[in-house]
């Protein structure tokens, strides 16, 4: 994807025909869709897919920081967090969606009431599940971030799925370059919104199942800043990212750390990923 935006841009530069411009660009578009599609293929088919022993387990990790008003945020496309998050009934396992009363000036009696589908943004005060780079379920309707959900008749991914088919695609992070991913968190408001708590968190920062590639500086970006020490308006220090714990599985995890180290201004500390039993 990287090297098609690439492409264009040269292009465009070399004054390039607009026909020849405009297939370049459509070849990215169309990859960029494909990702969507071969998640979505791949992707298992219902949430009891996942054993209800591993499926507790997995709340029972999460709980671990949610139950001490922690936050989780995740980079994962697919719907596992979701599926953990509602057959567990998490008590702070927010993610800031909820029904908004349609008609509320209009007086009805509660059978009569109509609601919202699962719109983003009523109980964001409330949210500490953030989906940094987006997810099948979360959709940009133009006016509405809404949130895809189970009916009596179909699984969640076959809704999506229905989604999809009609063209309407999942809010997704699909931009090649760190710079190019972050414009495009930036130009949405549920992203952009994920963004700035994570450039806002304090304390410390376990991280698990995340390399920081080749493309993921903006990822750093939003740690160092949470990292900077910075007074409140009455001259106090505001709390900040004082550590950052990293997993990692093998020697050349390490040693890519160690490649990179530099580009956190954050103390890193390493742990051996292999000994965290999420489903177990």
């Amino acid at each position: 994807m990287k090297q098609l935006d690439d492409a264009a841009k040269i292009a465009e530069l070399f004054g390039a025909g607009k026909k020849v411009v405009d297939k370049i660009k459509h070849a990215s578009d169309i990859l960029k869709t494909s990702l969507i599609d071969a998640i979505k293929e791949l992707h298992p088919e219902h949430v009891f897919t996942i054993a209800e022993e591993k499926s507790q387990a997995c709340a029972k990790f999460l709980g671990t920081f949610l139950n001490q008003d922690g936050l989780i945020f995740t980079t994962n496309y697919d719907l596992l967090l979701y599926w953990v998050l509602m057959r567990n009934k998490l008590e702070n396992g927010g993610d800031g969606f909820g029904r908004d009363l349609e008609d509320p000036d209009e007086w009805k009696p509660e059978d009569e009431r109509v609601y919202s589908e699962l719109r983003w943004g009523k109980y964001k005060d409330e949210q500490s599940i953030y989906y940094l780079h987006g997810a099948l379920q979360i959709f940009d309707t133009g006016v509405e971030i809404v949130k895809e959900e189970y009916s009596s008749e179909h699984y969640l991914l076959d809704n999506i799925k229905a989604r999809m088919e009609k063209k309407e695609y999942p809010i997704f992070v699909t931009a090649g370059s760190g710079i190019d991913k972050l414009t495009h968190i930036v130009h949405n408001k549920y992203l952009s919104y994920c963004y700035e708590q994570l450039s806002a968190i304090s304390g410390s920062l376990i991280v698990y199942g995340f390399g920081f590639g080749l493309y993921d500086d903006h990822i750093i970006k939003a740690i160092n800043k949470a990292g900077k020490k910075r007074k409140d308006e009455n001259g106090n220090w505001k709390p900040f990212l004082n550590s950052v714990y990293i997993g990692v599985y093998s020697e050349n995890d390490i040693q890519h750390l160690k490649e990179i180290e530099k580009k956190f201004k954050v103390p890193l500390r390493l742990f051996d990923a292999k000994t965290v039993n999420i489903w177990v």
